[in-house]
């Protein structure tokens, strides 16, 4: 490896050569070769270099380039490479000293700059290949977004998806070509007709308005948020259990039994670094989990069809494991016996067999039981009286 970095990533507006800086024209000019998507290239015009297109999918690309090293590669991404941008894949393959990055102004300080908001206080979401459904715990009155979309039809496909979820009212401010000639910016009503065709690259700016309920951000959500045939850990034991869960930032849990996967999405949902694993037995369980996850906006989370302790043993380890259903001698023995010094455990048990096993358990390996008895107020004849749910059994300990 050369002592110089053989690669520059340059960030590009849609103002070309026009709109770069000293240093990025420097090592345009320095460069032996120039890959980049189609769009990229044209904005530069003729160059006295070798081109190469980028291909879709951009991981086909990275070969390519690993085969220059040696030559000097400029590399051209939009704007800011490392927000929402190639930068961070393309760091992933090259050893540090083999690269540098100039940026240009991201699209998301432009859009910030022409709205005027706090960009630090507005959400930006890069929606290229991701789901509309990314926005869902961000929607609220009064909140504002800015978000990037794969195209121009995907503006019509954002009004369709705020008003099914009773935010039609938001004000969407359409940004084409930002900062470049071919620049145009649009205003209307998310449940309005969309005034005309869009087209590629877009960037929306969205006032969040409407009557759709916003998501609590604390733990112990209410059920009606989650799909479920019945099996769920429901609102306030749910809250009690991520309570004992303790999630921290880039921990990895197992939700095994996850039924509706009701705990794992709660977890995920705590912070965008967790990470978590579902195993559900039911195929038709695990596929409303997967659901679940895409209604709410949460990814990072597998969903296993299998048994435990068999479906774990090839899983990425978790700081945490979540035991909803499938309890046995077996099971504790396995996690017990596989899972790292430190690793904590939750497991609530419902039925006087289950809750005969984690007494048992506490006996063996330590941790703290709690019983939970909850009552709801019902109708009894013209007045009211306290229906109680069957008792709950919470174990937790750190292994």
């Amino acid at each position: 490896m050369s002592e110089a970095p053989w690669v520059t990533i340059i960030g590009l507006g849609e103002d070309g050569l026009n709109g770069l800086p000293p240093a990025s024209k420097s090592a345009l000019n320095a460069a032996e070769i120039v890959m980049g998507p189609p769009r990229h290239l044209a904005l530069l015009g003729s160059l006295p270099c070798q081109t190469i297109e980028w291909p879709v999918p951009f991981a086909d690309g990275i070969d390519t380039l690993l085969g220059l090293r040696g030559r000097q590669v400029v590399v051209l991404a939009s704007g800011d490479p490392f927000w929402f941008g190639a930068g961070a894949t393309l760091a992933r393959h090259l050893a540090d000293g083999e690269w540098t990055s100039l940026p240009a102004p991201s699209t998301f300080s432009q859009v910030a700059n022409r709205m005027g908001w706090s960009l630090e206080k507005t959400p930006c979401f890069g929606l290229h290949t991701a789901p509309l459904t990314r926005l869902r715990p961000t929607l609220a009155q009064g909140a504002k977004m800015i978000v990037l979309l794969r195209d121009g039809s995907a503006v019509e496909e954002l009004c369709s998806y705020l008003t099914h979820e009773t935010f039609g009212a938001a004000t969407l401010t359409v940004f084409e070509a930002l900062g470049g000639p071919r620049e145009c910016v649009t205003t209307f009503k998310a449940n309005a007709v969309v005034p005309k065709p869009f087209t590629h690259p877009v960037c929306v700016a969205v006032d969040i308005a409407g009557e759709g309920q916003a998501m609590p951000l604390a733990s112990g959500r209410a059920d009606e948020w989650f799909e479920s045939d019945g099996q769920m850990t429901k609102r306030p034991v749910r809250a009690m259990t991520l309570s004992a869960l303790a999630p921290r930032p880039f921990e990895h849990l197992w939700d095994i039994g996850g039924g509706s996967g009701s705990i794992a999405i709660e977890w995920l949902l705590s912070h965008i670094s967790l990470r978590a694993t579902c195993v559900e037995p039911r195929a038709d369980r695990a596929a409303r989990i997967k659901s679940n996850a895409e209604r709410l906006g949460v990814d990072r989370l597998e969903t296993i069809t299998g048994h435990a302790p068999e479906a774990l043993k090839n899983l990425q380890d978790p700081q945490a494991v979540f035991i909803g259903g499938g309890l046995s001698h077996e099971l504790l023995d396995w996690l017990q016996s596989n899972l790292s010094s430190g690793t904590r455990l939750v497991a609530n048990a419902v039925t006087l067999e289950s809750e005969a096993l984690v007494l048992g358990a506490q006996a063996w390996l330590g941790g703290e039981l709690l019983r939970l008895d909850l009552s709801r107020s019902e109708a009894l004849g013209p007045r009211r009286g306290w229906k109680a749910s069957y008792p709950i059994v919470q174990w937790s300990v750190t292994l």
